[in-house]
Parts: structure tokens; sequence; C-alpha cells
């Protein structure tokens, strides 16, 4: 199994609606992308500062599965036309899982 894990921080001025049509995007990508096994996101808790705003973990059965998730024209799209737009900045890995 392989666990993709990415953190976001958005620009200045992102609004709730951006935010929202990501949300909205991202929740569809299961229903599109078979080879997604496991997928969540969410904005940060805001419990410490310092933290991203926004993650998501998705897992996979393996790394090819992984990487017809990375570039499933669906996937592009929502980076395209939803992340692309705000992002400040993007941390990410990818790991195997026991």
């Amino acid at each position: 199994m392989l666990r993709h894990v990415v953190l976001f921080t958005w620009t200045e001025g992102t609004t709730d609606e951006q935010l929202e049509t990501l949300t909205t995007r991202l929740a569809e990508l299961p229903g599109l992308i078979p080879e997604i096994k496991s997928f969540t996101f969410g904005s940060d808790a805001r419990i410490n500062e310092g933290n991203h705003d926004f993650g998501i973990v998705a897992e996979f059965a393996d790394q090819e599965s992984f990487v017809v998730y990375r570039d499933h024209p669906s996937h592009r799209a929502v980076i395209a036309e939803c992340i692309a737009p705000i992002r400040d900045q993007r941390a990410a890995l990818q790991f195997e899982v026991g």
C-alpha cells in the first residue's frame, strides 16, 4: 500500500467560495479514479500556529496505481482549475504502508 500526503498553504485573499469548489471537486475524484483506495482531505483545525492550511491523504494499492491517479485528467484538472490559482506553498511525500 502506498500513502500519498500533500499539504498546502493558500495565497492571501483565497475565498471561501474557492475552497468550497475545491472540496466539491476533490470529493468527486474517488468516483472518477478507481485506483484510489482511500481519500481524505480537509482544512487545518488551527490548533497549532505555523501549520499548512489544507491537507490531502490518499492511499493506493501500489506505485503504479498512484501514477495513474497522479496523471489522471480529472486530477490534473482539479490542480489546474482549483489548486494552482490559490496555492502559495505545497509539500508532498509518498511512502509505503506496511
